[in-house]
């Protein structure tokens, strides 16, 4: 079985280590990217299972990638998790209106996130 592929955007180093580690020690297949611009870039061209993205980046911040990557046909189906600082509840729902599957605020336990990424990846399937 081909193991799922997860892109991870964050713009701070640290949390982009934590992450693909993380995952990568389930076995998953982990590519990142540091900024929205990037994460658009890599999701047409690698076309991963599912999203991690967070929100305040330099370039195209989360929300607005967020929405570029629902708007278009070769992505518009890949789930989306935004992971973010921003906890707010006025934040939460703009994430979901811009196209979001989840939103989940930092910080964040690894294992948790682990365990939601399972359970979207097997709603996608």
């Amino acid at each position: 079985m081909k193991k799922a592929k997860i892109l991870v955007v964050d713009d701070e180093v640290n949390i982009t280590q934590i992450l693909e580690f993380s995952i990568g020690a389930e076995g998953f297949e982990v590519i990142t990217a540091s900024n929205g611009e990037e994460a658009i870039d890599k999701a047409r061209k690698e076309q991963p299972d599912l999203i991690i993205l967070d929100i305040m980046m330099p370039r195209i911040d989360g929300y607005e990638a967020c929405r570029i990557l629902k708007a278009n046909p070769l992505t518009k189906n890949i789930p989306v998790v935004l992971l973010t600082a921003k906890g707010r509840d006025i934040d939460k729902r703009l994430g979901y209106e811009v196209g979001a599957t989840d939103y989940i605020v930092k910080p964040f336990s690894p294992n948790k996130l682990i365990e939601r990424i399972n359970e979207l990846l097997s709603l996608k399937r």
